[in-house]
């Protein structure tokens, strides 16, 4: 087993096959806006966990798992109960009418085996910085003028880094997915990271690939940093 790194005040990353077997590879640093950027570029991200009784206060997590879960928008699975809820219109879709509101509600959610959320203030802020740069971005279903679902992530070159989604009303987060991928496959976007499982992303299309290939897919579709 590898040793895990302490990150210190400059903006580096050891590199991902130093990771543990469980995909952590670092902890410490910071959330800075260039400091996520290059995170994400190198197919890395954060996250808190509280129950670490090596980790005397909250610092972040950095993860790189392996395999990586990810969703090609071509393979988009749509069931037939999805697609009547598509054509009723019951929701209203939106992109980034209220990021704020979308990260809070991820954050406030509640979710099964989950006694609290990995999403601290600090992480809001961090990320609500990335959206007024471009980088994040927020896809919502409405209900009678009220947000009932939704998701946020970062889109860098031509790949979309999911982060969280939540939902007030049965099959809102759904829609709000499913209208996202299709934006994204409209403008070009060849690769959404799901990063962990779950029956949900599944479900609607979403698979394993190696460490490798996902590395190599961000090469293919994200620019090189200047």
């Amino acid at each position: 087993m590898s040793k895990l790194t302490c990150l210190d005040d400059k903006i580096w990353f050891p590199p991902p096959e130093e990771a543990q077997e469980d995909g952590l590879l670092a902890y410490g640093g910071d959330l800075s806006e260039e400091r996520l950027l290059l995170a994400y570029r190198s197919s890395i991200f954060p996250w808190f966990e509280d129950e670490l009784p090596w980790l005397e206060e909250s610092l972040p997590l950095w993860w790189h798992p392996d395999p990586r879960f990810v969703l090609y928008p071509k393979d988009l699975k749509i069931s037939k109960s999805m697609r009547k809820i598509l054509e009723k219109g019951q929701f209203e879709f939106k992109v980034n009418s209220d990021f704020e509101q979308v990260i809070r509600s991820c954050q406030k959610i509640e979710r099964k085996d989950q006694d609290g959320t990995w999403i601290t203030n600090s992480m809001v802020e961090a990320y609500s910085s990335l959206h007024l740069s471009g980088y994040a971005f927020s896809a919502e279903a409405w209900l009678d003028g009220k947000l009932v679902g939704g998701l946020y992530g970062i889109l860098l070159g031509k790949v979309f880094f999911g982060e969280s989604m939540f939902s007030h009303a049965s099959n809102a987060s759904k829609f709000a997915f499913i209208h996202w991928v299709k934006l994204l496959e409209s403008k070009g976007i060849e690769l959404i990271d799901c990063q962990m499982h779950t029956p949900h992303l599944e479900s609607l299309g979403a698979a394993f690939v190696t460490r490798k290939k996902f590395m190599e897919l961000l090469n293919q579709f994200i620019p090189p940093l200047k």
